[in-house]
C-alpha cells in the first residue's frame, strides 16, 4: 500500500482506528483487561515486552483485517517492533492497514514555540 492508497483508505473511512498506543503510564491497565496480572513482568522492558506480544497477536489476528480496521496508532516504542519478522509498521501495512504514530510527546526540541 502506497502513500496515496493510503491517504484513500483514510478519506473513505470505511472502518475504525485501533488505539494499539499504551504508553508507560496506561499499559498496566491495558495488560490487566487482556488478562495479564502485574506479577507476570518485572520491569518496564519486561512490560512492554508483554503489551507488544499482546499486539502483536491482535495485528495477526484474522478479524485484524483492511476490511474492518482503516488504521492503527502506534506508541513510539512500538515502531521498533517486530510482528512476524517485519517492522511493525510494514505489518500493518501488508495487512491493508494504515499506521499512524502518537505524537503528543515531542521527539525534538521545540522550537519557535
Amino acid at each position: 500500500m502506497n502513500t496515496s492508497e493510503m491517504s484513500a483508505k483514510i478519506a473513505q473511512g470505511n472502518g475504525f482506528i485501533a488505539a494499539l498506543d499504551q504508553s508507560g503510564g496506561s499499559t498496566p491497565k491495558a495488560l490487566r483487561g487482556y488478562g495479564i496480572e502485574d506479577s507476570e513482568w518485572s520491569g518496564d522492558d519486561e512490560m512492554f515486552a508483554k503489551v507488544h506480544e499482546m499486539r502483536s497477536r491482535i495485528i495477526t489476528s484474522p478479524s485484524f483485517s483492511s476490511g474492518k480496521v482503516i488504521g492503527a496508532i502506534l506508541f513510539e516504542k512500538t515502531m521498533d517492533g517486530q510482528v512476524d519478522g517485519k517492522p511493525t509498521p510494514s505489518a500493518l501495512i501488508d495487512r491493508g492497514v494504515v499506521p499512524f504514530i502518537k505524537i503528543d510527546k515531542g521527539l525534538e526540541d521545540e522550537a519557535d514555540g
